[in-house]
């Protein structure tokens, strides 16, 4: 995953602005009005299924990993079945999501770890979970927190773009950010802030034009710059 230093970027992390704490609190109570129980995107109804789509998801969309672990899941989804495809049975089942051929690759050593070490169950570990190749720290945050429930923070270019805009977790690099959001957000709200983060930032506070004047939590926000309304398209 690639940050790039925008112009946006660098001038909020001159100003280092900061949330409080009542509107921290303010800011994720309303996130869970609005969505009392959060879930990923990516579509799966196992623990192993899970760490494949998240694996398969580096750099490319929820919605293209979904459209391919569709067929893919009814064919293979144990460690074993992965195995029996092969590098090129397996590639022809993700071709359509980027770097099909090196994520296949770092699958299928995957699952020949998950079988020799780990009995073909997805072990429940930071360590173990990151030795594992193709899965990075974003990747066992967002297993351990979807699939074991902890609190963990899966920094991905939403919540880098959301901690830093807002004020929540300013930082230059995601490991900031992840420090950051994980000392200020309140335990109550921590399990589900992940996702409450990533949705908001995929639909609420995009990248080039945030949608400040539909969302909720414009109040507790402290982005200079927020957006009155639409765009107008000219003409």
């Amino acid at each position: 995953m690639i940050f790039r230093k925008s112009k946006f970027l660098q001038a909020l992390l001159r100003c280092e602005i900061s949330l409080n704490t009542s509107d921290i609190d303010s800011f994720f109570a309303t996130l869970k009005a609005a969505n009392p129980q959060p879930v990923t995107e990516l579509s799966y109804t196992t623990v192993f299924e899970l760490l494949v789509a998240v694996l398969l998801s580096a750099q490319a969309t929820d919605v293209s990993v979904n459209k391919a672990t569709r067929i893919l899941f009814t064919v293979a989804n144990t460690p074993e079945k992965i195995l029996a495809l092969g590098q090129s049975g397996l590639e022809s089942h993700i071709k359509t999501i980027g770097l099909y051929r090196t994520k296949a690759r770092h699958l299928l050593q995957t699952c020949q770890i998950l079988v020799a070490k780990h009995g073909g169950h997805v072990p429940s570990t930071r360590v173990d979970l990151e030795a594992l190749p193709g899965v990075g720290r974003k990747t066992a945050n967002v297993v351990l927190n979807s699939a074991f429930g902890e609190p963990t923070m899966a920094v991905d270019t939403h919540i880098f773009r959301v901690g830093n805009r807002t004020g929540l977790a300013t930082g230059k690099t995601p490991r900031e950010v992840e420090n950051r959001l994980l000392k200020r957000i309140p335990p109550q709200y921590l399990v589900d802030a992940h996702h409450w983060l990533i949705l908001h930032g995929r639909y609420v506070c995009q990248a080039r034009t945030p949608l400040c004047w539909q969302c909720a939590v414009a109040p507790y926000c402290d982005y200079k710059d927020k957006s009155s309304g639409p765009r107008s398209s000219g003409g």
